[in-house]
């Protein structure tokens, strides 16, 4: 998939294929570049090789479920936009899909008109966010700039390497609550298998050292679930 360009790559899974071909038709024809998968499976690894900024996720799907695909990706991309399309219009579900982290949700039939604007309701908000791109942490005594991916204290400077750099902003954006292991290492490593696991806890052990200079700092592990950063104080710069 070409990223290269400026149009918004949106991630949609439908598995009536018709209905799928028609939304992806009308968003191209709106300047979007739309990619169709017809089954959960299919689309959980196309978001795993590719960028997008936003997802268009059917419910009732083949091989894996819109509401299984969105835990999966939002195991890995906590801030992607997710709309739920759905035949369903039962509170339940509707609560489900919330609690997932989705954005928003349409109920089939739905017009193609609205489906837009909502999209686009979204992406603004989204960009406003965005505009405000965390670049530097006070950690405690410690100034952790993570496009330098320069660790400070007083004097003494510390050079990170990127995947330090990527777990210690993790940590950061979690501070003093748990960063869960399956989601840090879906996010830096890709996927979470054993050797990753293991080089996960190498780099953890790694931040602890390079944190002791501050006592009052901590990065704890979470029986069963993760780790957590704690921190007394932490600003976002």
């Amino acid at each position: 998939m070409n990223t290269t360009d400026n149009k918004l790559h949106i991630l949609l899974c439908e598995d009536e294929e018709s209905l799928g071909m028609l939304v992806r038709e009308y968003l191209q024809a709106k300047g979007y570049e739309a990619e169709l998968f017809l089954d959960g499976e299919a689309g959980y690894k196309a978001f795993m090789k590719n960028k997008y900024d936003m997802c268009l996720l059917d419910v009732m799907m083949p091989r894996m479920d819109g509401f299984t695909l969105a835990r999966e990706i939002r195991m890995v991309n906590a801030e992607v936009p997710i709309i739920f399309l759905t035949a369903k219009n039962l509170k339940d579900d509707i609560l489900e899909g919330f609690k997932l982290g989705a954005d928003d949700y349409l109920t089939k039939p739905f017009s193609m008109d609205e489906l837009v604007y909502r999209m686009e309701a979204i992406l603004r908000r989204v960009r406003g966010k965005s505009q405000r791109n965390v670049t530097r942490y006070q950690l405690g005594q410690f100034t952790f700039d993570t496009q330098r991916q320069m660790l400070t204290i007083g004097e003494k400077q510390t050079k990170l390497t990127t995947k330090e750099s990527e777990l210690l902003t993790m940590l950061c954006k979690h501070a003093n609550e748990v960063l869960e292991r399956e989601q840090a290492l879906k996010t830096i490593w890709i996927d979470d298998n054993y050797f990753n696991a293991r080089s996960m806890d190498v780099y953890i052990t790694k931040l602890r050292k390079l944190l002791r200079d501050d006592p009052a700092i901590e990065i704890n592990n979470v029986h069963g679930k993760g780790y957590r950063l704690i921190v007394p104080n932490l600003v976002e710069e």
